[in-house]
């Protein structure tokens, strides 16, 4: 197969040598209610193409590596007092794979627990291009199952307005779960 970026002949979807010189994340922090945060590793606009992928047959192996690349070092460098479990938002299974579970499990380390199927979307609205207020409208509706009293990291693939997250957010807290911060690969107002 040949890199998608430089069309060199690559084992690799996206070749070591472009990882390495495209895709070498940056770690950015917003905060998106008061005291709480989200952590990303990209600017939108650098890597848009890239998280599209999600939409088609071979996004799964974009997602591994992007995830590698960021989530994957940010578990290896995470120290926290006790083990802490990372939720996906909504890791449903579309186009065979799903993007948010992908990242979750790179996150797994001696301090981090992937806990997947566990904070669903009962409303399947699609947010892409929406304004805040649209967002705010049209909640997802999350519905959390066998997760309670515990200490939990928000992963999803990109933050706009942070609507999504801090509803995810409401929810854990709910079930008694504390959420001491989201983790993104993008942010959109970098």
């Amino acid at each position: 197969m040949r890199c998608i970026s430089c069309e060199k002949l690559s084992f690799l979807i996206i070749c070591k040598s472009c990882q390495e010189k495209y895709l070498e994340p940056s770690f950015h922090k917003r905060e998106i209610d008061k005291n709480f945060f989200n952590y990303s590793f990209y600017a939108l606009s650098d890597i848009e193409d890239l998280l599209n992928s999600k939409y088609y047959f071979y996004g799964d192996r974009i997602y591994n590596i992007l995830a590698n690349l960021s989530f994957k070092k940010f578990a290896q460098n995470f120290d926290f007092k006790y083990k802490v479990y990372a939720i996906p938002i909504d890791d449903h299974t579309r186009h065979e794979f799903s993007h948010t579970a992908i990242l979750t499990k790179h996150l797994q380390s001696k301090y981090i627990q992937a806990k997947t199927n566990c904070l669903k979307a009962t409303n399947k609205v699609k947010y892409a291009g929406k304004n805040l207020k649209y967002r705010q409208d049209n909640p997802r509706n999350f519905k959390l199952s066998n997760l309670y009293n515990q200490t939990t990291i928000i992963c999803d693939d990109l933050i706009t307005t942070g609507a999504t997250i801090l509803e995810a957010k409401k929810v854990l807290k709910k079930k008694n779960n504390q959420v001491i911060f989201s983790l993104t690969l993008a942010d959109a107002k970098i």
